[in-house]
């Protein structure tokens, strides 16, 4: 029997569902998923269970780029409503 040489391998291979944090801890968990699966020696069950969960955080991952993004196209739709350059030209001719 193969002895695990990170954590990421000796975690369960149902992951504890906490990446749904911020991103960056998302991208963290999908990397060492990720390693899991490229380092081999796990059972054709964990191999599954593995990608399953790696897919999982992808979709998770996506949607918080897509939230972000909203939010940027939110932010700057409402700044077009006034440019700040209009509004200093018109200043400057009163």
């Amino acid at each position: 029997m193969a002895t695990p040489t990170s954590p990421a391998e000796s975690a369960p291979a149902t992951a504890p569902k906490a990446a749904q944090g911020n991103y960056e801890e998302i991208v963290a968990r999908l990397s060492q998923v990720v390693e899991r699966l490229e380092g081999g020696g796990l059972t054709l069950e964990d191999s599954i269970s593995a990608f399953e969960e790696g897919i999982r955080l992808a979709r998770q991952g996506s949607q918080k780029l897509e939230e972000a993004e909203k939010k940027v196209e939110l932010l700057l739709e409402n700044d077009r409503t006034q440019p700040f350059a209009s509004v200093d030209a018109d200043a400057k001719r009163r």
